[in-house]
């Protein structure tokens, strides 16, 4: 088994749509509506919308491979790249997709792990993420990492309003 990660570019956006369709259709199809689901693929993961992420300065997408095969990705953002203003000593993961096939394998905590190091770089002294309250996979793992539930926000699925959890871990000094 050999893991690798790799910072995505320009010329990956493709292959960054494809595997943002399939990991979000396979974690949240089962439990909303085909056209809010469609809604949202539609306006979060367009070729334009991906390359305006990707040039970005403030985001940052790590692909992460399972035996040299793509995997799943994590995003970051700092500062103004952030979904929530929570200052500039915070870095915000995004998203950590992982394909079903790939999971259990200990691939989200190197991803994780990748944006715990960008946060270090960039001095950073909180991570902070949103998940969606019915993702109790995701949010036992994130506890098991150390983040704590520190308020929430409104996330629109389509036409629908979700609660997402906002979870933060602080970073340790030194």
């Amino acid at each position: 088994m050999t893991i690798n990660i790799k910072k995505c570019t320009l010329e990956d956006s493709r292959k960054l749509q494809e595997i943002s369709y399939e990991t979000f259709n396979e974690t949240f199809k089962d439990q909303n509506l085909p056209e809010n689901m469609n809604a949202y693929l539609e306006r979060a993961f367009n070729l334009p919308q991906l390359e305006k992420e990707l040039t970005n300065v403030s985001s940052y997408f790590f692909f992460i491979y399972y035996n040299n095969e793509v995997a799943g990705y994590v995003k970051v953002n700092t500062d103004e790249a952030q979904s929530e203003e929570m200052g500039d000593q915070t870095l915000e993961i995004e998203r950590i997709y992982i394909k079903n096939q790939f999971q259990k394998h200990g691939l989200g905590k190197h991803l994780l792990n990748q944006a715990l190091e960008v946060a270090m770089k960039e001095n950073k002294k909180k991570i902070w993420l949103g998940v969606w309250e019915k993702n109790e996979n995701a949010i036992a793992f994130y506890k098991k990492m150390g983040f704590v539930q520190t308020g929430a926000h409104s996330f629109y699925m389509g036409d629908e309003e979700q609660t997402d959890l906002i979870m933060t871990k602080t970073l340790s000094e030194g």
